[in-house]
């Protein structure tokens, strides 16, 4: 018996590492299995169909993203304009950040592009962006492009409130 036991060894040894290496392919292949004590939990990997289904019809949901605060506000002459060649240059359809015109434009030239305003007094919590440019001769004067020419003329000028998020 005595001679026989550093045979089992040898032999034993010889089929260790490709034990070894079998179990950690086989880890590795099939991940999930080594997680789960029980096999019945399995069933409960992935959405529950219901869930799955009426998101699919209501659609996604998107986070509430909470109201932005002001970083400060000023009273300023605000004025409309619209996309005709005689109130712009000889691309009326783009603005001076290269995009183009449509409704939440304004056009400043004390704020730079991309900057987001609001103006309460007239339209509540309707986000404006700055991507036009307004003559030279206008500093802390702000315009609110509007499609119809009618519309920019009844807007008129007025003296706004006007918050730059």
């Amino acid at each position: 018996m005595i001679n026989l036991l550093p045979k089992m060894l040898k032999i034993t040894g010889k089929y260790i590492k490709p034990l070894f290496l079998m179990v950690i392919l086989l880890f590795l292949v099939f991940p999930n299995s080594a997680l789960f004590k029980d096999f019945e939990s399995i069933d409960k990997i992935g959405p529950v169909p219901e869930e799955a289904i009426s998101a699919y019809y209501d659609g996604p949901t998107l986070p509430e993203i909470p109201e932005r605060s002001a970083r400060y506000a000023m009273v300023i002459s605000v004025t409309a304009y619209n996309s005709l060649p005689e109130q712009t240059d000889d691309t009326p359809f783009i603005t001076a950040s290269n995009t183009h015109t449509r409704d939440g434009i304004v056009a400043a030239n004390f704020l730079p592009f991309g900057t987001l305003v609001r103006i309460p007094e007239i339209y509540g919590n309707k986000i404006f962006i700055v991507e036009d440019r307004m003559n030279s001769k206008y500093h802390y004067h702000m315009d609110i492009w509007m499609e119809h020419y009618q519309d920019a003329v009844d807007f008129g000028l007025k003296a706004l409130k006007i918050e730059v998020l």
